[in-house]
C-alpha cells in the first residue's frame, strides 16, 4: 500500500504534458497486451484441434480442415509478429521525437521551396506525404511476406512481383492524390471557421466520404480491377427479378476480376438512391472464375500479371448459391444496415471534431509529443484522434462489432424469408472452404473480433428453414 501510495504522489507530481504522454503509451502497450492475449487463445485452438469436431463432420472434411488449421494458424503467427513491430515502432517514434522531427524536416523542405513558416498548410501537406511514405517504406517487407509467403503457401496469391510493385505504386499515388487536397482543405476550413469551425469541418467530411462512396467503383476501383457488365443470361434475369421483388433500385450488374490479385472471395452493392449497381468477383461464381477454367492450348497458364493456379479447382458457387449470397447482402439495404451505418459513422464523427474543438487550446497535449513552441493544425488532428481519442475508439470499435454481429444474423433471416435458406447454408460452407475458414473459435477472441457470427452460429439460424 506503501509502494502504491509513493507511485501515485510521484505520478501527481509530474507535468501535466510528461502525465499524457505515459498514459498514451501505457494505454498503447495494454491494449497490444489485450490483442496478444486474445490471438494467443485463438492460437491454441488452431494448435489443438486437429480433428474434425463431431457437430462439423456433415460439413467440413478432414483435409479442408487440416488447410484451414494451418493458414488460420500461419496468419495468426505473422500477425503476432508484424502487430509486435508494429508497437515496437510506435513506441520508439514517440520515444525519440519522431512526429516533431517529420514536422521540422518537413518545414526544412518547404521552406526551401519558399514556403515560410507562415505556410502551416503546406508545411503539414509535406508532413502528411513524409509520413505515409515511411509507413508504405516500413511496411513493404510485411506485406510482400503475407503475400508471396503465407497467401502463396495457402494457394491465394495470383500475383507475381511485377503486378504486386505496379499495383503498390499506382495505391499510394492514388492515395495522395485524395489525402492531400482533402487535408488541405480541412485544415483551411479549421483555420478560417472561428468558434464553430468544428460543424464546417464534420460537413465538409460528410461531403467527402459521399462524394467518395459515390465515386470509388467507378472511377478509383478500375484503377486496380477490370469490371466487366455480367454478361446476358439466365444469372443476370434471376438477379434483376430479385431486386425488383424487393424494390431494390438495381441499374447495373458487374463482374470484377478479383483472381488476378487474390482467389478469396466477395461481393457488394454502392450506389445511393435510384442508382445502385451490384459487384460480384469472379471467384465468387463458379461459371466465371479463371480459376476453374484450364489454360487454353498452347498457353503455359502464366502472364505478366496473374498465375495459374489449380489447386483451387472448382471454387465459387452455383446460381443459386450466387443469388442466397446477393439475398443476403441485399438484406443489409432492405433492412437499413447501411442507412444506420452510415447515421452511425456521422454521429460519431460530429461528436469526435466537437471534442477536438473543446481541446485543441490545450497547450498541454502539443508539449506531451514534443511541440513546445508550436501547435500546428494537423499534429493537433493527429494528436486528439489518434492518441488521446483511443480508449473511446477501443470502446466504439467493440460496440460495433457487435452490432454488425446482429446484422448479420438479421440479413440472413431476410435471404431465409426470400426462400434462400437452402443455397445460402451450402454456400456459407462453400466460401468458408474456398477462404479456408476455420470454424472453431475462442469464444473471447470471437466475440472482441468476429464481424459476422461463427460459421456455425449461421448455419444453425439457417437449419430449421432449410431442413423445411
Amino acid at each position: 500500500r506503501g509502494a502504491m501510495a509513493l507511485s501515485g504522489e510521484l505520478w501527481a507530481e509530474l507535468p501535466a504534458e510528461r502525465r499524457i504522454f505515459c498514459s498514451v503509451l501505457l494505454f498503447s502497450w495494454a491494449v497490444y497486451l489485450w490483442e496478444a492475449f486474445l490471438a494467443h487463445r485463438q492460437r491454441r485452438v488452431y494448435r489443438t484441434t486437429t480433428h474434425v469436431p463431431q457437430e462439423l463432420g456433415q460439413i467440413m472434411d478432414s483435409e479442408t480442415f487440416e488447410k484451414s488449421r494451418l493458414y488460420q494458424l500461419d496468419k495468426s503467427t505473422f500477425s503476432f509478429w508484424s502487430g509486435l513491430y508494429s508497437e515496437l515502432e510506435g513506441t520508439m517514434i514517440l520515444l525519440c521525437g519522431g512526429i516533431p522531427f517529420l514536422w521540422n524536416l518537413s518545414g526544412q523542405i518547404s521552406g526551401r521551396a519558399g514556403f515560410g513558416p507562415e505556410y502551416e498548410i503546406v508545411q503539414s501537406l509535406v508532413f502528411l506525404l513524409l509520413a505515409t511514405l515511411f509507413s508504405a517504406v516500413t511496411g513493404l517487407p510485411w506485406s510482400l511476406y503475407n503475400t508471396f509467403v503465407i497467401e502463396e503457401k495457402h494457394g491465394f496469391n495470383q500475383q507475381t512481383l511485377g503486378f504486386f510493385f505496379k499495383d503498390a505504386i499506382k495505391k499510394f499515388i492514388v492515395t495522395q492524390c485524395i489525402l492531400l487536397p482533402v487535408t488541405s482543405l480541412l485544415l483551411y476550413i479549421i483555420k478560417i471557421g472561428g468558434d464553430y469551425f468544428f460543424i464546417y469541418a464534420w460537413l465538409f467530411t460528410l461531403v467527402v466520404s459521399l462524394v467518395l462512396v459515390t465515386i470509388y467503383a467507378d472511377y478509383i476501383a478500375p484503377l486496380f480491377d477490370k469490371f466487366i457488365p455480367l454478361p446476358e443470361g439466365e444469372l443476370k434475369q434471376q438477379i434483376e427479378m430479385m431486386a425488383k421483388n424487393i424494390d431494390f433500385p438495381l441499374t447495373k450488374v458487374y463482374v470484377v476480376e478479383g483472381s488476378k490479385r487474390s482467389s478469396h472471395s466477395n461481393a457488394y452493392f454502392y450506389g445511393f438512391f435510384k442508382n445502385k449497381r451490384i459487384v460480384l468477383f469472379d471467384t465468387l461464381l463458379e461459371d466465371y472464375s479463371a480459376l476453374n477454367k484450364e489454360p487454353a492450348e498452347g498457353e503455359d497458364g502464366e502472364n505478366e500479371d496473374t498465375k495459374s493456379k489449380t489447386k483451387n479447382k472448382k471454387q465459387g458457387c452455383k446460381n443459386e448459391e450466387v443469388l442466397a449470397v446477393l439475398g443476403h447482402e441485399l438484406g443489409h439495404w432492405k433492412l437499413g444496415h447501411t442507412v444506420k451505418n452510415i447515421i452511425i459513422s456521422q454521429m460519431n464523427s460530429f461528436l469526435c471534431f466537437f471534442l477536438f474543438a473543446v481541446l485543441i487550446s490545450q497547450k498541454e497535449l502539443f508539449a506531451a509529443f514534443g511541440f513546445y513552441d508550436t501547435q500546428p493544425t494537423l499534429i493537433g488532428l493527429m494528436i486528439i484522434f489518434q492518441f488521446i481519442f483511443s480508449p473511446y475508439n477501443e470502446v466504439l470499435s467493440f460496440c460495433l462489432t457487435v452490432l454488425s454481429r446482429r446484422f448479420e444474423f438479421q440479413a440472413d433471416a431476410f435471404a431465409k424469408e426470400l426462400g434462400k435458406a437452402k443455397d445460402l447454408y451450402s454456400a456459407l460452407i462453400k466460401l468458408n472452404k474456398d477462404n479456408l475458414g476455420f470454424p472453431v473459435s475462442d469464444w473471447i477472441f470471437s466475440m472482441w473480433h468476429y464481424s459476422h457470427p461463427p460459421l456455425l452460429e449461421r448455419l444453425q439460424a439457417l437449419k430449421d428453414a432449410k431442413q423445411e
